[in-house]
């Protein structure tokens, strides 16, 4: 458990219990799934992708890039030759 990852947990609660909201509204309202906001919510360790961060920053009125994040798998990924073959 990091502590970035604790503050960001803490942070989905407060929001949820200040709004009177349920998981499913708030995956509603950040266009993520329930299942991820369980996830973080549940404070399973991990920091959130980009993309994921960006929404919770977006519905928590942080400002962006406030939430560490881990690097997206695809962002990192060399394109394999059957991609670009794809491509062609």
């Amino acid at each position: 458990m990091s502590e970035e990852s604790a503050r960001l947990a803490r942070a989905l609660i407060e929001f949820r219990e200040a709004e009177g909201i349920s998981e499913r509204e708030l995956a509603r309202r950040t266009w993520l799934s329930e299942a991820t906001i369980r996830t973080f919510e549940h404070d399973r360790g991990d920091l959130p992708t980009p993309t994921v961060a960006r929404s919770f920053e977006e519905v928590l009125g942080w400002t962006p890039g406030s939430i560490k994040t881990t690097p997206s798998e695809a962002m990192s990924r060399e394109p394999s030759a059957d991609s670009a073959m794809d491509r062609e």
